[in-house]
């Protein structure tokens, strides 16, 4: 995964997205799961980011549930679960083995996408383990103070209301902040200039190719 450039990462995953819907019984998508892990635990990103993994696998299992609570059938619901995870599992190995700064100068060089719409998208991306960073920190200062995060659920969310005020008030300073920042180096001019190199290698043309066989033949074109 580090050989290959940005494009050939997002091509990636949006086509296991692709087979994901594709795919319609639970046994596929069982093996696209399983191809998923393996290939997670080859680049040892399994060991790396099992946390994300694990929570991936836990809102599976949910969607399943609340599936199968729906329709009451056990396989749509275990087909709902796995193409979920089908298609998140992917992104892991895309987020851990790109800089943010690569998959925009991608976006928008080989993606066309507007730079305002790719900054934002990594920035997003950017501050997301800063936010969760941030909630902790929150929740100990907290608990020092003697918020008790424990109890039912019910006691739970009436503690974590006092968590998530200061949490949305550093969040909002920090997007002033942000916003204040990019205003000053003159964000929202026409050109743009990438110290990034994402131009495509032997490689990339060969998963490429790989990527549009094997969808073709989930397809039933070949």
């Amino acid at each position: 995964m580090e050989r290959l450039v940005p494009l050939t990462k997002i091509l990636m995953s949006l086509a296991v997205s692709v087979w994901a819907i594709l795919l319609r019984d639970w046994m596929s998508l069982m093996a696209l799961v399983v191809v998923e892990l393996v290939a997670l635990l080859l680049t040892g990103l399994l060991w790396k980011q099992y946390k994300a993994v694990f929570a991936l696998t836990v809102f599976a299992v949910f969607l399943g549930v609340v599936q199968y609570l729906g329709s009451g059938d056990i396989v749509s619901a275990a087909v709902a679960g796995l193409r979920m995870l089908a298609m998140t599992l992917v992104f892991i190995a895309l987020l851990a083995t790109t800089k943010l700064q690569d998959l925009t100068a991608a976006l928008v060089t080989q993606c066309k996408i507007p730079y305002e719409y790719a900054f934002m998208f990594t920035a997003a991306l950017r501050f997301v383990p800063d936010f969760i960073g941030e909630s902790k920190a929150v929740q100990e200062a907290q608990s020092c103070r003697g918020l008790s995060l424990e109890g039912n659920i019910f006691k739970r969310m009436k503690s974590y209301a006092s968590v998530i005020q200061p949490l949305l008030l550093k969040s909002l300073g920090r997007s002033e902040t942000m916003a204040l920042s990019l205003e000053l180096r003159g964000f929202g001019g026409k050109t743009h200039s990438f110290a990034a190199s994402v131009g495509l290698k032997l490689l990339d043309y060969i998963v490429i190719v790989a990527l549009v066989v094997i969808t073709l033949i989930l397809f039933g074109v070949l």
